[in-house]
């Protein structure tokens, strides 16, 4: 693949040279401590490189919400440790990131020194893209590295202006990332299957719009595929079901048609008359679930089919559960498909790239988080790029 965009094998030189490096420190918390620190380890390929060949690396991110406002509750300060112990190495932190006591304390720091800077959010100017901002931090450094993708769907000074102000690059999970979904859609090998489940078909009628005309195989799970059996004039019960928006579900599934895409939705189900933990459920035909019932899963034939599909094509992309999969036993479905995805990913005859809060917490909850060809942790930025949006983070990288 011919890459649009710079990465750290093109900066050069970098001893002694000042690179602010934009991470994706935004971790769970509770009671002062690190819950998940998937996103901290995701960061030391970039990291240590950086500080191997004699950089100062200087870490920008935001954690929070703080509105524009310093507030201690959402410091970065109190990530400073945490960081310092996943990199296993010591980090300084710097109390703000632009102004003269940031230059001070810049100033004060050695090759090879890792930092830490305040949340950028902590600045009005910062969710604004403000360039007078964006000029502030830029006297800093030298160089800068986007390695968030989870915030690219964001035009902030951090993720955008700063790229238009010095020599930018992408960092190696940044570089993963891109490389993995121009693998997935951008030039797929064909046949290509998307997996979209969840909810609600209202979150996610940009992607269903945008994949039909991408994709050779889509498979609609969760509660958005009640709506389009609901189109398709089955009676789903007491299922949640967007009836409103059955209309545009016919207009998809007439677009995949002209597409030459094929729409796979469930013809076995299984139902309860209760959302709850290990209810009395049973498993029929899509046109046999009773008034009073609800549909929260594929049933095993549906499943089956679906791994049929998938052994016969090429690249996978997957977002969204296919059923109510935090609840037992509705999660077999997601797990079974999953399980068959990540054994036809290694046995390389499947390229397999998933993303998005829920999915990752369903291949975990299948075991398979590691065995997809590459799973990213991005929500919001994941979702934007299935629906064929500009990133203004990748966009800036590539200008």
């Amino acid at each position: 693949m011919t890459k649009a965009f710079k990465t750290l094998d093109d900066m050069g030189d970098v001893q002694g040279k000042r690179v602010l490096v934009r991470e994706d420190l935004n971790v769970p918390m509770a009671d002062g401590r690190v819950t998940d620190d998937t996103r901290l380890r995701a960061t030391i390929a970039t990291v240590t490189e950086l500080a191997d060949k004699g950089a100062i690396v200087l870490i920008l991110a935001h954690f929070g919400r703080p509105k524009g406002q310093r507030n201690p509750e959402f410091s970065l300060a109190m990530l400073t440790q945490p960081y310092s112990d996943v990199l296993g190495r010591p980090v300084r932190f710097i109390d703000d990131v632009a102004g003269e006591a940031a230059e001070a304390a810049v100033a004060t720091l050695n090759p090879g020194d890792i930092a830490i800077l305040e949340n950028t959010r902590f600045h009005a100017g910062e969710e604004k893209n403000d360039p007078e901002l964006a000029a502030q931090i830029a006297k800093l450094g030298n160089l800068y590295v986007n390695d968030a993708f989870s915030a690219a769907h964001r035009a902030h000074v951090s993720t955008e202006g700063l790229a238009r102000q010095l020599p930018a690059f992408a960092g190696r999970a940044m570089e993963a990332e891109l490389d993995a979904l121009e693998k997935a859609l951008g030039n797929p090998e064909h046949p290509v299957a998307a997996v979209v489940g969840g909810a609600k078909v209202s979150t996610k009628l940009a992607v269903l719009k945008h994949l039909v005309g991408k994709v050779d195989h889509l498979i609609i799970g969760g509660g958005m595929a009640n709506t389009f059996l609901a189109a398709r004039g089955v009676d789903v019960g007491k299922s949640l079901c967007e009836h409103d928006l059955t209309g545009t579900a016919e207009e998809i599934l007439d677009a995949a048609d002209k597409a030459g895409c094929t729409v796979h939705l469930p013809y076995d189900v299984v139902v309860a008359k209760e959302f709850k933990p290990n209810p009395e459920t049973r498993t029929v035909n899509v046109h046999e679930v009773a008034g009073d019932e609800m549909i929260l899963d594929l049933g095993p034939n549906a499943v089956e089919a679906l791994g049929d599909v998938l052994k016969n094509c090429r690249t996978l992309v997957w977002n969204g559960p296919l059923g109510a999969f935090e609840t037992p036993p509705f999660d077999m479905a997601t797990v079974a498909l999953a399980k068959t995805a990540a054994a036809l990913t290694q046995d390389g005859s499947l390229v397999s790239v998933a993303g998005g809060g829920d999915t990752v917490a369903a291949l975990n909850q299948a075991g398979v988080g590691t065995q997809f060809t590459f799973v990213s942790t991005a929500g919001g930025a994941f979702l934007e790029w299935m629906e064929g949006q500009d990133l203004p983070g990748v966009a800036a990288l590539t200008a």
